[in-house]
């Protein structure tokens, strides 16, 4: 194999080793620096012996990125406010045609889901995501992790009654909830509480993650009356030089706000029976970097 050879493939694979890297570590930028680490390793390695180059590599991106979630981890982070995982821009384009494997991989991506992800060792997490999100049979996870099959099964098995016993269950119908959303945006700019109520479920919940460092919630928010009155508020304070575009992220619709034509905020949105249940807003500006407009 030519290093060239050794590049494009590497190249080839690069999105779905980011997407591994990324549902493992929910830090986008965490997610970056394993990806390459897998390159150096890849293009320092001995590649004569290697027969499936995707499974190879997301082995090493799978491994790196355990031992990184353990560090993260035993370092103890406190966090100020609430935690949401970092934007993630999900634009699957062409490359996952089938309709039920974007709608797979759009929602092992959710913040709602990555949030329940935290919970899991890193362990249990990496076969989460390589059987969930991705589809790997248990005897290509064994190998990938060193650990027999039926210790496998087991960690998935304990893995996946986590998280369905804690995530949220939404709708996933793109086009409702991009219209939800852009009527959601209208009425918290506008600062129209009617028209807010109208859209939110009663018992809606808002999640604000600033990690101390930009204004918001230091706990989440329960109920149509508080979210609603906490966004009119926020509308009433503005944000200077205020523009906003539409973009996917984290597989569903989301807004970017833009202040000066810098990242201020994400909002996103989840809805369920024709209303808003779930309202996110990341403004930590450390989790913004990779969303500023060039």
């Amino acid at each position: 194999m030519t290093t060239e050879t050794a590049t494009d493939l590497f190249e080839a694979h690069r999105p779905v080793l980011l997407g591994v890297a990324y549902r493992m570590l929910g830090r986008v930028a965490d997610a970056e620096d394993v990806v390459q680490e897998a390159w150096l390793r890849w293009s320092g390695s001995d590649r004569g012996d290697v027969r499936e180059p995707r499974g190879y590599l997301v082995r090493i991106t799978t491994r790196l990125a355990i031992d990184r979630l353990r560090q993260i981890k035993s370092r103890g982070e406190t966090y100020v406010g609430p935690w949401l995982p970092e934007p993630y821009v999900t634009d699957f384009g062409d490359t996952v045609p089938d309709t039920a494997e974007r709608a797979v991989l759009a929602d092992s991506v959710s913040l709602a889901v990555l949030v329940v992800l935290e919970s899991l060792s890193p362990l249990e997490r990496a076969v989460f995501v390589l059987r969930e999100a991705f589809g790997f049979p248990y005897a290509d996870i064994a190998a990938m992790l060193d650990r027999g099959e039926p210790a496998v099964r087991q960690l998935a098995g304990r893995a996946r009654k986590h998280v369905e016993e804690r995530r949220p269950r939404y709708e996933v119908d793109p086009a409702q909830r991009r219209d939800l959303t852009e009527r959601f945006l209208a009425a918290a700019a506008e600062g129209d509480l009617e028209g807010l109520m109208a859209l939110l479920a009663p018992d809606v919940r808002l999640v604000g993650d600033s990690g101390g460092k930009a204004r918001a919630p230091l706990r989440a928010l329960q109920t149509a009356d508080k979210v609603g009155r906490f966004l009119v508020g926020a509308a009433q304070k503005g944000v200077p030089d205020f523009a906003v575009r539409f973009l996917e992220l984290n597989g569903g619709p989301a807004v970017l706000v833009l202040s000066g034509g810098k990242p201020d905020s994400v909002f996103q949105v989840e809805v369920a029976d024709g209303r808003v249940q779930a309202v996110y807003i990341v403004r930590n500006p450390d989790k913004l970097r990779s969303l500023a407009v060039e």
